[in-house]
């Protein structure tokens, strides 16, 4: 039982990996709108919505109904919908000549629903611009056709967001890379005080072999997260905030190995690379965590930008989110644990060759 015990975290790590991998690529995404032309309009219009679904199921026979809301209270129904294949459909809607906002040019929000796929919402997909303004009028018009009825679905995957689509997926690596480096980090900072107080005599070589892992995790952070911006943002690299506070982390600890390479003196090195490795943990405080929130971003959670909420992940999401970030976090404790009884086998080996010569 003690044997199992001893490897039961690591068996978890792996299942875990295996999970996130597994359920991560292969769960579809749930139904969602690509595209809807035209994406501008002028009121008193009679406008025909030609909307291109995804992972859609659009059905002649069946109510397919779509709306443009431009608020909870106002909000308008398309008076005929025609099915042009599974992903598009093409929706006639009259635009009233009166907006009910003081505003001369509003974005609406798509709403479409059917009982085949249930309701799904493309946010600021169509901009109104008003040629005159009846404030009353408009109320008149715009609260006639309320959204109600709508139907769910019992569709398993991942939501639909506009501009990530099928990368989302890349939330169960990148983001868990993230996390296993920032904890990796995080044992290798108490293994440096523990040497530096003289607890623990191996301390200085656990601090390796934790930044080890780490360093590795931090550098497939960065290419996964600029292989996501590529998809997003159009660019491997656009001088965000965050990817160059998070450049700056990775270097600062890349640096940590080229200095223990400085010394010849094994002491002398393990206590200056102890006290730098303090430093270099300190710094990913600001770096990582308040720089970016001080300014703008296009990464999520920094300059005003949510992260982690519901807007990122769903309950489905988080079914193998959280999985992910225990089992490469695990998996990535177990490398370095790796790391550290390899160079203490050798440490053994060569200490016994010493003793034989």
């Amino acid at each position: 039982m003690r044997f199992l015990w001893s490897k039961s975290w690591k068996i978890i790590g792996v299942v875990l990996v295996l999970y996130s991998l597994v359920a991560g690529l292969l769960v579809p995404l749930k139904p969602g709108i690509l595209h809807v032309s035209p994406g501008s309009m002028t009121t008193d219009s009679l406008v025909y919505l030609d909307i291109e679904g995804y992972n859609t199921r659009f059905q002649s026979g069946i109510q397919n109904r779509v709306w443009l809301k431009l608020s909870d209270e106002f909000v308008i129904m398309a008076d005929t919908v025609m099915v042009i294949d599974r992903n598009h459909i093409r929706a006639r809607i009259h635009i009233p000549p009166y907006l009910p906002v003081p505003e001369t040019t509003v974005d609406c929000s798509l709403i479409v629903d059917n009982p085949a796929d249930g309701a799904f919402v493309k946010p600021s997909s169509v901009f109104i611009r008003a040629s005159d303004k009846n404030l009353e009028m408009g109320y008149a018009y715009w609260r006639k056709d309320a959204i109600s009825d709508l139907h769910g679905t019992g569709f398993f995957g991942y939501p639909f967001r506009g501009i990530l689509e099928e990368t989302i997926r890349n939330t169960y690596y990148h983001v868990p890379m993230w996390f296993g480096m920032i904890f990796l980090f995080l044992f290798s900072l108490i293994a440096s005080i523990r040497y530096l107080r003289g607890i623990d005599p191996w301390g200085a070589e656990k601090t390796r072999a934790l930044n080890q892992i780490g360093l590795i995790y931090g550098i497939l952070g960065l290419v996964t997260g600029a292989i996501w911006a590529k998809f997003t943002w159009n660019a491997f690299w656009s001088m965000d905030v965050k990817q160059n506070m998070a450049a700056i982390a990775t270097l600062i600890y890349l640096a940590y190995f080229l200095l223990a390479r400085s010394f010849e003196d094994p002491d002398k090195r393990d206590r200056v690379t102890s006290a730098y490795n303090i430093f270099a943990f300190l710094t990913l405080i600001p770096l990582l965590f308040i720089i970016p929130r001080m300014t703008d971003s296009l990464h999520p959670g920094n300059g005003g930008n949510p992260a982690m909420g519901g807007e990122d992940l769903d309950n489905t999401m988080r079914m193998v989110f959280y999985p992910a970030v225990i089992g490469w976090t695990l998996l990535g404790f177990w490398m370095a644990e790796l790391v550290y009884r390899t160079k203490l086998i050798q440490f053994r080996i060569r200490e016994r060759q010493h003793e034989l010569s």
